[in-house]
């Protein structure tokens, strides 16, 4: 589960979501949400130092036919901070209180990095209120990081604040926040929760959720990562059989081509994500 490294969005990120922006007072925190298109609800949680824009073309794809429904987490965008860590089980408790504010039946959850970590120990803690769940450059294991991202998340503290205001990241965060001289901070609490040692590899095996994991060739992690999180949902025990009857009800997709800093807004994740989505969900 990645709070993600200091380069996590190096590439361009996409402008206008074109929803309709609210929020939602939950646990204290007022979060940001827009939504957009009808359907089944999906519920977006965007990388660490993102926010709700950087998914760019696969905001307007991933609503057709559904309705979309995209989060900006704690700290980030424009929901402004509040007084306590940012960590990732406090951020899934913040998702699974706003399902319920909105008044949603099990809503598929889709997320990529610190949101998909989000997405996954939601999945965990709240097992009732999560339909299908999409975990795109996911770590359920600290020591799965390749040892030069590790490297990297040391340096993430307010003292990198200057460095960083030429990065995407910055001048998204500057252009929505409530309050852009928060960068620093935001950065001095991303950087305390990376030097947390997690590892969800048994919790991961009790996901009853329906899971689609989505990893780039060229990610933070190897791909052996994101087979052995297929694995722990019973993925890749044996053929699935002419006509599909051995396949497990989890899926796995490694996107060629990509990595961790391009795979969010690249339009092969939409196309991976959307089929998957329009399988029948098994019953709760």
């Amino acid at each position: 589960m990645s709070t993600s490294s200091t380069m996590e969005a190096q590439g361009a990120w996409g402008g206008k979501t074109n929803g309709q922006g609210r929020y939602a007072e939950v646990n204290g925190i007022r979060l940001y949400y827009e939504t957009q298109g009808t359907g089944k609800p999906l519920i977006l949680l965007h990388g660490g130092l993102g926010a709700i824009e950087m998914f760019g073309p696969n905001l307007p794809a991933l609503a057709r036919g559904r309705q979309l429904i995209a989060v900006d987490l704690q700290a980030h965008g424009r929901t402004q901070d509040i007084d306590r860590p940012l960590r990732v089980p406090f951020m899934a408790d913040d998702i699974a209180a706003f399902i319920r504010h909105l008044g949603l039946d099990r809503p598929d959850i889709m997320g990529y990095s610190l949101g998909g970590g989000v997405a996954l120990l939601t999945a965990i803690r709240h097992p009732g209120v999560v339909g299908k769940l999409v975990l795109v450059s996911t770590l359920i294991r600290r020591d799965a990081f390749y040892p030069e991202i590790l490297q990297q998340q040391g340096f993430v503290t307010a003292n990198a604040a200057e460095m960083m205001k030429q990065t995407p990241m910055y001048q998204l965060y500057a252009s929505i926040a409530p309050r852009p001289e928060d960068f620093p901070r935001l950065l001095d609490k991303i950087g305390d929760a990376m030097k947390e040692d997690f590892d969800f590899s048994k919790e991961m095996a009790g996901v009853t959720a329906t899971t689609l994991i989505v990893a780039a060739d060229a990610d933070i992690f190897p791909p052996a990562h994101a087979v052995e999180m297929f694995g722990l949902l019973g993925g890749g025990k044996r053929d699935g059989g002419w006509d599909g009857s051995g396949r497990p009800k989890s899926s796995l997709a490694i996107l060629p081509g990509l990595t961790h800093y391009t795979i969010f807004n690249d339009p092969a994740l939409a196309a991976v994500v959307i089929p998957f989505l329009g399988l029948p969900t098994p019953p709760a």
